[in-house]
């Protein structure tokens, strides 16, 4: 089957939630951390899911294989972000995010595993 828009990949509509729940999590900081972990953290999260829609808009397998690495870059930023989160403030629960983005996170490094062999063919 053909995946005609990113809005059909699965890992982008998870990605679409991911950044929900980010911004409810983000919402229970306080107001000092509106420039720095809210912001970097929501960036984050709209970065991952906005390079795959980008990536998939382009068409080649190139270019595509080359945004699932740049998602995957900010996926990773946002799960560091989420540690330096949970160690700083231990009473904000980020565990059921958390199991989100690793879902996420495994879903990008299949894609890419796939786009590499593909492109290698």
């Amino acid at each position: 089957m053909y995946i005609k828009s990113f809005k059909e990949l699965i890992v982008w509509q998870k990605l679409i939630l991911l950044v929900k729940d980010v911004y409810n999590v983000t919402s229970f900081l306080p107001d000092d951390e509106r420039y720095c972990l809210v912001s970097q953290m929501r960036r984050a999260a709209i970065s991952i899911s906005s390079n795959i829609a980008d990536g998939k808009k382009r068409r080649t397998k190139k270019d595509f294989l080359s945004f699932l690495r740049i998602a995957s870059g900010f996926a990773a930023e946002l799960e560091t972000q989420m540690i330096i989160l949970s160690e700083i403030y231990e009473n904000i629960d980020v565990s059921s995010l958390g199991a989100l983005l690793e879902e996420v996170q495994k879903m990008l490094a299949v894609m890419i595993k796939k786009m590499e062999f593909i492109s290698n063919s």
